[in-house]
């Protein structure tokens, strides 16, 4: 058995999928389905049992034959103000899932954040360079300060996964925290037209950098760890490349471009023609807002993992097909 939690999430319901794939049908997803159109991200996959995550930690001692947990469920968004929510849901409820692994001698691999580097200028897993920006980012700094502590006794494989900007398939639900490639899709296909934020912190309009991972990646990732239980620590998961928001938008305009039989055109001649627009920075973002990101992924490396990272051309082509057939 399996267990993933945020399983009808983004990154959860990909990991269901790619484990459906490798012939994996004996998972018990857990996750919140208040919001219940997250449903549908787990509709062609195949799972032994649903456990609301409310009343999943009580029911964690009665399981028996677990061989791993992806423990992906957490509170994402950045904004949240409610310190103690964002606490209880990302700390408590993480070293309750450490506490029953650990006991037990079983695989814990679970979703930390880039956001525990916040303003820092370099992106590698040291804590000289973690300076959360939000209490988001400090939830998740906390739970990875607690597994360097114990990683050294532990009983069974702890793997923390620093997710960078991560985009693709099934992250609809996400509303507004949905990635830049899933709102330029969408914009572009109502109006024509893509909206970047204009020049700050240094950077020209729409050159604010981040490490853009796609989500293809970030399940392989995830399985390479699976597979090679030995292998234990904090780990970037990012390309260790840094591309502007430009490069998104760009993409996204010329793969539907080019999928109506027409040429792509360089970021200049989007511009020009009004199908790339750069709006003012908001001032609520100012101070809150990484400017650029690019993981540092030696670490992630030297544990073994070789497999190539797909550029944002290649990613996000993948992902318009996709939004395209849906």
């Amino acid at each position: 058995m399996i267990i993933v939690t945020g399983a009808a999430g983004f990154i959860g319901s990909n990991l269901v999928k790619a484990l459906n794939e490798r012939g994996e049908f004996d998972i018990v997803a857990v996750d919140n389905l208040t919001r219940a159109d997250k449903f549908r991200n787990l509709v062609d996959c195949r799972i032994a049992d649903y456990v609301d995550k409310k009343s999943f930690l009580a029911r964690l001692a009665d399981l028996r034959g677990v061989r791993a947990i992806f423990h992906q469920g957490a509170c994402s968004d950045t904004m949240e103000s409610d310190g103690r929510y964002m606490m209880e849901n990302n700390f408590s409820y993480s070293m309750a899932l450490l506490d029953y692994a650990q006991a037990r001698g079983i695989p814990l691999i679970y979703a930390s954040s880039a956001a525990v580097y916040g303003g820092s200028d370099r992106f590698v897993e040291e804590p000289a360079h973690e300076a959360p920006l939000n209490v988001y980012g400090y939830s998740k700094l906390l739970f990875d300060q607690i597994v360097r502590r114990r990683l050294p006794s532990a009983r069974a494989q702890i793997v923390g996964l620093r997710y960078f900007n991560v985009y693709g398939p099934r992250e609809t639900h996400k509303g507004r925290m949905a990635s830049v490639a899933f709102h330029n899709f969408g914009q572009f296909r109502a109006e024509g037209r893509v909206k970047l934020f204009g020049g700050w912190d240094g950077y020209g309009p729409g050159a604010q950098s981040r490490d853009f991972v796609s989500i293809d990646d970030v399940v392989a990732v995830n399985l390479f760890f699976l597979d090679n239980p030995g292998a234990s620590g904090i780990f970037n998961c990012g390309t260790g490349r840094a591309q502007p928001f430009n490069d998104i938008a760009r993409s996204v305009v010329n793969t539907l471009r080019e999928i109506d039989g027409d040429e792509a055109h360089a970021l200049e001649q989007l511009v020009a023609d009004g199908r790339i627009e750069y709006i003012d920075f908001p001032d609520a973002l100012k101070g809150k807002y990484q400017s650029h990101t690019c993981a540092e992924i030696g670490a992630l490396r030297a544990a073994g993992y070789e497999a190539p990272f797909s550029t944002v051309e290649q990613g996000v082509a993948r992902y318009v097909h996709w939004l395209l057939g849906r």
